[in-house]
């Protein structure tokens, strides 16, 4: 029974065993992104959307101290933009996203964490139209990332992650020089997957 009882504590006390200083976490997550659209001018005139998308994400993670993490989030995506004119066809977006996070609990079997940092998005593949007009878009854009989740602990080497993250994306949209007004895509990134770590 005395070596029985060992046995489970070695074997939770391996489980519990994590990142510390120095460390890098390796995350890959299946993502659905979630638009939080917003919008002005003729675009709110004609019910301007985006859609959701479900796709995979890679992130790392370097720690900093035991309890501070900074992470990299590497994703990209096609959207869908409608309109009560029909669609107006696709665009892609490449949202590299960089958050610096503190984490509650990093010798637990159960590690939650915050986050809060900076996205740089850059819009590509731009096949939109307003008939036979072409839909011009800003290609850059600067917002915040905020972001909660959790990291459970398989072994000492593996975990389930789930993570949720608020991104704040805009661009300035027109056709044929004319301005359209602003398209505030601000998605939810709803997030689960695996991580090991380095």
């Amino acid at each position: 029974m005395k070596k029985l009882a060992i046995a489970v504590i070695a074997g939770l006390v391996s489980a519990s065993a994590f990142a510390a200083q120095g460390d890098i976490l390796a995350r890959f997550r299946v993502i659905n992104i979630a638009p939080d659209v917003k919008t002005d001018k003729t675009l709110s005139a004609v019910h301007a959307d985006v859609d959701d998308q479900t796709v995979p994400e890679l992130d790392f993670t370097y720690m900093i101290t035991n309890n501070i993490g900074a992470e990299l989030i590497l994703a990209t995506a096609r959207h869908e933009v409608t309109s009560d004119l029909g669609s107006l066809g696709k665009i892609n977006h490449l949202p590299p996203t960089v958050t610096l996070q503190y984490h509650f609990n990093p010798e637990g079997q159960i590690r939650p964490y915050v986050g809060a940092g900076i996205n740089y998005t850059r819009f590509y593949n731009n096949d939109l139209k307003l008939g036979s007009s072409q839909v011009n878009v800003d290609k850059n854009s600067w917002g915040g990332a905020l972001q909660v989740g959790t990291d459970i602990a398989v072994n000492k080497d593996w975990f389930v992650n789930l993570d949720v993250k608020k991104i704040y994306i805009k661009t300035d949209v027109d056709v044929n020089g004319a301005n359209l007004g602003t398209l505030k895509i601000n998605p939810w990134v709803f997030g689960v997957g695996i991580g090991t770590k380095f």
